[in-house]
């Protein structure tokens, strides 16, 4: 089973996060109080399953203590055993992992960092409004390896405007060669209320056409794959199987238990999730805000929409008897014209996406939804 912990600490005021770190100490530790009360409270959730991931994500995680990480630690272990090879990941910003905190971190139990780097540029950072600069996230990744903590993922932004493929390229050619495990590759995307959102509104922020977000993708791809990446998930790429096994378990619907503010949590035919607003969460006790029983067919679009973006596709025995149990037809055309187009191939009984397949992933799973 798999714990997901979301930590809405953030070490600037935003949009999104009230717990701004340097002015609110105190409130952190109420937060960090408040979730350890539900870890206590949601402790029948995984039915006493031994733990094979935990993850501190959500806000900046990397802003805990060692105090802070101790309690929570102390807290988990009073309500769940942990496996003795769990992986234990921590979302961390460069800024925050000085050769001190890493020590720290891997004394406590932290076996794998994913690293918000986004671009090994300062032209693209100052555009992103991050805090840290390039050098900063070099030092941070081998601050970490210095401390012990071998298994490093690091997050990188393509599709990035006035950005070239040479300019992509460095951004690749500098992380393949810094040792990392794991390159997560996302594109640049645009939320309503983010500053390029707001932006985008005034006219003054433009993205970038489709076709060469496309070219983007294709060229991550390509490149990393050349360096001995497996590109295992359509946005994640491992080297010697170095997988995230708790993204992993999202992808192949395992159960998961998430804590925190608007944390969510899935037993295999159910998904809740926790009040999103901070102080209501601090007082509101087992914090939770709403649950939905999925149907079958409800079951059926997820598995579509997580699975074809793996390299392990999807089952077709799967398919047909989920389709037949909800009385619907096999879709043996539409499979058929993927594989005719170039987009899928079908290994044994998993039908899995190939080429521009994976750019299509999203499009072609809800041609075929169950609605």
């Amino acid at each position: 089973m798999h714990l997901y912990l979301h930590i809405p600490f953030c070490r600037q005021a935003c949009h999104y996060c009230d717990f701004h770190f340097s002015t609110n100490t105190s409130r952190k530790e109420e937060m960090v109080n408040a979730i350890c009360r539900e870890i206590a409270a949601q402790k029948d959730y995984l039915k006493g399953a031994e733990l094979k991931t935990i993850y501190f994500g959500g806000g900046t995680p990397s802003l805990l203590n060692v105090a802070e990480f101790e309690l929570i630690f102390d807290t988990i272990r009073s309500y769940h055993a942990i496996a003795n090879d769990a992986e234990i990941t921590l979302e961390a910003n460069p800024e925050d992992l000085t050769p001190i905190y890493c020590e720290m971190i891997a004394s406590k139990g932290i076996n794998r960092l994913s690293i918000g780097i986004q671009s090994f540029q300062e032209k693209n950072l100052v555009l992103m409004n991050r805090n840290h600069q390039a050098s900063d996230s070099t030092r941070a990744i081998q601050n970490a390896q210095k401390a012990g903590i071998a298994n490093i993922s690091i997050d990188l932004i393509y599709g990035i405007p006035d950005n070239s493929e040479a300019d992509l390229t460095q951004d690749l050619e500098k992380a393949t060669s810094l040792g990392v495990q794991h390159i997560s590759a996302y594109s640049l995307t645009v939320e309503p209320k983010t500053v390029f959102g707001v932006q985008k509104k005034k006219g003054t922020f433009q993205e970038i056409p489709d076709s060469t977000m496309a070219s983007a993708f294709m060229q991550v791809r390509e490149y990393v794959e050349s360096k001995g990446y497996e590109g295992y998930e359509t946005s994640n790429f491992a080297k010697n199987s170095h997988y995230s096994i708790h993204n992993t378990s999202y992808w192949l619907q395992e159960p998961y238990l998430g804590i925190g503010p608007s944390a969510h949590s899935f037993n295999g035919h159910s998904r809740q999730w926790n009040v999103a607003n901070n102080a209501k969460y601090i007082t509101s006790g087992l914090a939770l805000a709403e649950k939905e029983e999925l149907s079958l067919a409800d079951q059926y679009n997820e598995y579509l929409m997580v699975r074809l973006r793996t390299k392990w596709g999807i089952q077709l025995v799967y398919v047909r008897e989920t389709l037949a149990q909800l009385g619907l037809d096999y879709p043996e055309k539409e499979f058929q014209d993927w594989v005719n187009k170039g987009y899928a191939q079908v290994t044994g009984e998993n039908l899995i996406l190939v080429g521009t397949g994976k750019l299509l992933a999203d499009r072609l799973s809800s041609d075929i939804f169950v609605v």
